[in-house]
């Protein structure tokens, strides 16, 4: 009986230790009241990227929700309102997989909103599922996506420094190796995806180091943030369904909440005097060093080059707007007090989004971070 104590009382010890040094998330602190800047959060109908864009809200900021499916979108927009006390938080179709989507989106927003002072990339894929796409889709949705949407955002998060932009990554970049010979080749099979995501999970880190060089002193700084090992849908979701009752009781114990996982990029886009830490890698709310290929410059920049191309940015196309993309009644476009323009159609807000019946069907099957999000430590 004394040595099952014994056992019982250092497998409790030792789960503390995990607990407190492992699992358990600081709380972020940072700027208190974000009354009258604008945020877009990408994948933010649950998980990471739902408390990520609830906190923001409760700060008092317009916060989009950047999200595929509309129905998830204009749910979880609601669910916001309703917990935050803020009813500026809005919905707005976005679907990384679709070049053209983030096009679409860009164009939406830069005419109805005068403002962007945080630029927070937390959707991603792990698995590329059932779909069988003739490029890479891991890195479309995690890497490619992200860059494009940046790029066309960029004109208004300069007009509005200081400003942010956060690139939520993970530690399984330090699994990555960057081929450029077969950077957009499909993927096929568990092994190949396991090497895409980490291989993507890099380029998130290289992105944000070349960004922070290509900005620097323009205003807009930009970070690499590593939510931790989260406890979330998608954990479980390539887990046999045998295996799921024995996972969940295991997963709650050691793996993060969501709003702990949000606490990391929260920080980064929040958190006062980091600029000079701009394009560096932060988890648990503190710089971490990255390995040699997370910091290697001339990758990055080659990265960059070969992100241009993918993305269908050409040499010549710069980052300014088109003029029918600005508002329609600008004023002083970054003044906090700015009026915003009229809304898109594809952010309008219903009263309740669960009741709605003319909600649009997801007929592609991506499997992204935020619905919900993949957390591969």
């Amino acid at each position: 009986m004394e040595a099952l104590l014994l056992v019982a009382g250092l497998l409790l010890g030792a789960y503390v230790l995990v607990y407190y040094n492992l699992v358990k998330a600081p709380p972020c602190g940072g700027i208190g009241s974000l009354r009258g800047r604008t945020a877009v959060v990408t994948g933010a109908n649950s998980g990471i990227g739902k408390m990520t864009a609830l906190e923001l809200a409760r700060r008092g900021a317009r916060v989009v929700l950047a999200c595929r499916s509309r129905e998830r979108g204009e749910a979880a927009a609601f669910d916001l309102r309703q917990e935050s006390g803020n009813n500026e938080v809005i919905f707005m179709a976005l679907d990384l997989a679709s070049l053209a989507s983030v096009r679409a989106f860009a164009t939406a927003f830069l005419r109805s909103e005068p403002r962007l002072d945080i630029l927070i990339h937390n959707a991603g894929i792990s698995s590329c599922g059932r779909t069988r796409e003739a490029f890479n889709l891991l890195l479309r949705v995690n890497h490619i996506g992200p860059f494009l949407l940046t790029h066309l955002l960029l004109p208004r998060l300069k007009t509005c420094a200081p400003s942010r932009v956060v690139v939520v990554s993970s530690a399984a970049h330090r699994r990555g190796r960057l081929d450029f010979t077969r950077l957009d080749r499909p993927v096929v099979g568990w092994q190949q995806e396991l090497r895409a995501y980490a291989d993507s999970k890099l380029a998130n880190v290289l992105f944000a180091r070349e960004l922070a060089t290509q900005l620097e002193g323009t205003g807009v700084t930009c970070y690499a943030a590593h939510p931790g090992p989260v406890n979330s849908e998608l954990f479980l979701r390539h887990v046999p369904g045998w295996l799921r009752p024995l996972l969940r009781p295991l997963a709650w114990l050691v793996l993060r909440a969501p709003k702990g996982g949000a606490q990391t990029p929260l920080y980064c886009a929040l958190q006062e005097g980091i600029e000079p830490l701009s394009g560096r890698y932060f988890a648990n709310c503190h710089v971490e060093e990255v390995p040699p290929a997370a910091r290697d410059d001339r990758i990055a920049h080659r990265l960059w080059e070969a992100s241009m191309r993918l993305a269908g940015l050409g040499p010549g196309e710069d980052d300014e707007p088109d003029e029918e993309l600005q508002p329609e009644d600008p004023g002083t476009p970054c003044s906090p007090n700015t009026t915003h323009a009229e809304e898109p159609p594809v952010s309008e807000p219903s009263p309740d989004p669960r009741n709605s019946p003319d909600l649009s069907k997801v007929t592609r099957r991506i499997q992204v971070k935020a619905e919900p999000e993949p957390q591969v430590s």
